[in-house]
């Protein structure tokens, strides 16, 4: 069980989330500042933890129950973060600087929490862990991500039929409006039943904030939910940049291996994200819980964690520099032919 107590660390984003709720002026950003400020500097520090798991100890942990209860517990802790967020901007003491905090540091929980948690519940086979899974997409306004991720986005990752691979010199700006519209379009096509009862429930979220804390607290919940949604798709971008699997000649595509992802070991990062970032393993064995996912060696590596990658995505120019130079090594690698 003392495995799993680093995984709280996942709450330091809600924890941090009541600085921002309780701060004045500009400390009602403390959320971006952690996310995008404090751990970056601190990944540059920390070495990547490469280590796996013994076969026997994957066992033992696959029977541990505290790691499920940590995930579950991130949607009371979500829908709580939301409500008291509404709260405190239907409340009329707010500058403009103070709500703008708001608004982007619960979008950072929507992200982190709405989407990601969500992610890891929504691989679950338990009808109980999938409902959790559509409560916090619905917290989010993303729920999209259920139909599309599965049954789209597992199945075409790196090829041109994936909304959510992002091209080699495609920008980050630039995929966004392609990832949106895309995983939208086709959530909508792959399953147009479960997408209207979410589009239901979603609307009927934003109908009792309306009503409970006001008009502009439910703009603003929309605000979040949208810079939770780039959060998530800036975190595809930088996952599958430019990786691409090979078209078999009698039609479909290879195998997902571990190299169709790029990986990152950095210990903050797959603390706060439930092991997202040993992308590699997550998507060559998807139903792999988060405890379990391995280091792949012959996997591309990030060379630092999500928060520092999306941020140097954010500077195209940069981005394309350092990461067209990577990619290039990687498809040069003998390993990326076999």
């Amino acid at each position: 069980m003392i495995h799993s107590f680093k995984y709280l660390m996942a709450w330091t984003i809600p924890a941090s989330f009541l600085v921002s709720l309780t701060a004045e002026g500009v400390g009602s950003f403390f959320t971006v500042v952690y996310a995008f400020g404090i751990l970056p500097c601190l990944e540059l520090l920390l070495k990547p933890d490469r280590r796996n798991h013994h076969i026997h100890e994957e066992e033992r942990l696959n029977g541990t129950k505290a790691f499920d209860w940590i995930v579950w517990a991130t949607v009371p802790i979500q829908w709580a973060c939301l409500f008291a967020c509404m709260s405190r901007i239907g409340s009329s003491d707010l500058t403009t600087l103070e709500t703008c905090g708001l608004v982007f540091s619960f979008g950072i929980c929507c992200g982190v929490l709405g989407i990601n948690a969500a992610h890891e519940l929504g691989h679950r086979k338990s009808r109980f862990e999938r409902i959790l899974s559509r409560s916090l997409l619905m917290t989010s306004l993303y729920w999209q991500f259920y139909v599309e991720h599965n049954r789209g986005h597992h199945k075409h990752v790196a090829t041109p039929e994936d909304s959510e691979s992002a091209l080699k010199g495609e920008s980050l700006p630039r995929f966004w409006i392609r990832a949106l519209w895309l995983a939208f379009r086709n959530a909508w096509r792959l399953d147009p039943v479960e997408m209207a009862l979410g589009t239901l429930a979603q609307a009927g979220l934003i109908a009792g904030i309306h009503f409970g804390f006001g008009t502009f607290p439910a703009l603003a919940f929309v605000m979040s939910a949208g810079i939770g949604a780039l959060l998530l798709q800036s975190v595809n971008y930088i996952e599958h940049y430019g990786l691409g699997r090979k078209r078999l000649e009698g039609g479909g595509y290879e195998k997902v291996l571990p190299r169709h992802s790029w990986n990152s070991s950095h210990p903050l990062s797959r603390l706060v994200l439930f092991e997202l970032s040993r992308h590699s393993d997550h998507h060559a064995y998807a139903t792999r819980k988060y405890p379990l996912l391995r280091h792949f060696e012959d996997a591309p590596q990030m060379p630092t964690g999500y928060p520092g990658m999306i941020l140097l995505a954010l500077i195209p120019p940069l981005w394309f520099r350092y990461m067209d130079k990577k990619l290039l090594e990687e498809n040069q690698n003998p390993r990326m032919s076999t």
